[in-house]
């Protein structure tokens, strides 16, 4: 049995608890290759937990989690690991910038990681500065930024590896209004560019709406919004 068809990330009837609170309640979401889904919802609904465990980060209790025509739950720790390495990225709320590292050396990290020689990743990482209207600002440290420009760096960061699929949980949460409609319309550009399947997770209306379509989490359970929008 393989993913539906169509479909490069999905989850089939998804259950997790915490304890005993429950999380998820038999959640089903499934994203097309190249496409940008916004899961949306009240806080403490079960989104970011959908999203984690889409990027195999949690092993759901009950239900299926697919990656490319293959069932990632039941896969090993190591294995889902270098899944996340090698086929993924991530950008979260706050950025999560590494601050004893340079932003140059932030964006290579994940190319450092996956054993790269530091001069190459550090030429691969430096065009995603002029794409992302960061010139300049390669030896600064996260301290040294704005949170916008803080934001950039994280989404060259998850970008550099050339993922398939961008895991983007609130971010631009903690961006004001006019810097987080940028950092979403480069986010947006890039990923176009790169043909990257996009799971973005956001609780405002204003950013689901750069998004292909909508799925909404309420109680644990993810249900579709009929609205599908043109691909620009």
């Amino acid at each position: 049995m393989s993913s539906g068809e169509g479909f490069l990330v999905e989850a089939r009837d998804a259950v997790l608890s915490f304890g005993q609170t429950p999380a998820l309640q038999g959640a089903n979401l499934s994203a097309r290759a190249g496409e940008i889904l916004a899961v949306t919802g009240p806080s403490g609904s079960g989104k970011s937990t959908l999203l984690h465990c889409l990027a195999g980060i949690l092993a759901p209790d009950s239900g299926e989690i697919w990656f490319d025509g293959r069932r990632i739950d039941t896969q090993r720790e190591p294995e889902r690991s270098a899944l996340r390495r090698d086929h993924f990225g991530f950008v979260f709320q706050f950025g999560q910038l590494v601050p004893e590292l340079t932003a140059e050396e932030n964006v290579a990290l994940p190319l450092l990681l996956a054993k790269s020689r530091r001069a190459s990743a550090l030429a691969e990482a430096r065009p995603w500065f002029g794409r992302l209207g960061l010139d300049g600002l390669e030896g600064r440290r996260s301290g040294e930024l704005s949170g916008g420009q803080a934001q950039r760096v994280a989404l060259a960061r998850a970008l550099v590896s050339r993922p398939r699929v961008l895991f983007a949980d609130e971010p631009t949460g903690s961006l004001d209004s006019l810097t987080g409609e940028h950092v979403m319309d480069l986010l947006v550009a890039s990923v176009r560019e790169e043909g990257t399947t996009v799971i973005l997770v956001t609780h405002e209306p204003r950013v689901a709406a750069f998004a292909n379509r909508e799925v909404i989490v309420r109680d644990g359970k993810a249900t579709p919004l009929y609205v599908e929008r043109l691909t620009p």
